[in-house]
């Protein structure tokens, strides 16, 4: 029964909230509620959730399920926190393919498309005055950190991962480099 309980709890949350650090209080709330944890055990998994690669909803889910009921109970969790995600997907994916050709669609992704890409473009200014700035001036380092990374992108068509290891190199470099 824990385990279908940790799936409706995290489907619920999934259902509810928006992703990342929205998911908190629920999950908190949902953990505490239930008494599978204690507020500091529920503030150690955000931690470690936080600390570790992916999605934070997904590793709060495998960390609280593995802490409430083993391996089952991570996978139960990561089931339900999944469900919206899955569900809502499926239903896009069947009315985009159903509708693709109709007119009423074309003029939904002609306003759609430029609003992703507004909202892209919004986290790039956002990111770039917190990356390429320090106490409210340009950063020259980061800057040229920024510029390597993209020509290696760009130029020299690098992947992802090593353009990461290689501008962590730099940033070494020029605390190493007087």
């Amino acid at each position: 029964m824990i385990l279908l309980e940790l799936f409706w709890s995290f489907a619920k949350i999934g259902f509810t909230s928006f992703g990342g650090l929205s998911m908190v209080p629920l999950i908190s709330s949902e953990m505490l509620d239930h008494g599978w944890m204690t507020a500091v055990e529920v503030t150690d998994i955000v931690a470690m959730a936080e600390m570790t690669p992916g999605p934070l909803g997904l590793n709060c889910a495998t960390f609280a399920g593995m802490r409430t009921a083993g391996l089952a109970g991570a996978v139960a969790a990561n089931l339900g926190a999944v469900a919206p995600t899955l569900t809502l997907t499926a239903l896009a994916a069947v009315f985009f393919t159903r509708f693709q050709k109709s007119n009423a669609m074309r003029r939904v992704m002609l306003g759609v498309r430029p609003a992703c890409i507004g909202m892209i473009l919004g986290v790039i200014v956002s990111l770039s005055l917190s990356s390429y700035t320090v106490q409210g001036g340009l950063d020259p380092t980061s800057l040229g950190i920024g510029l390597a990374a993209l020509v290696m992108l760009m130029k020299f068509k690098l992947s992802v991962p090593k353009v990461i290891l290689l501008s962590a190199g730099l940033g070494l470099l020029t605390k190493l480099i007087p």
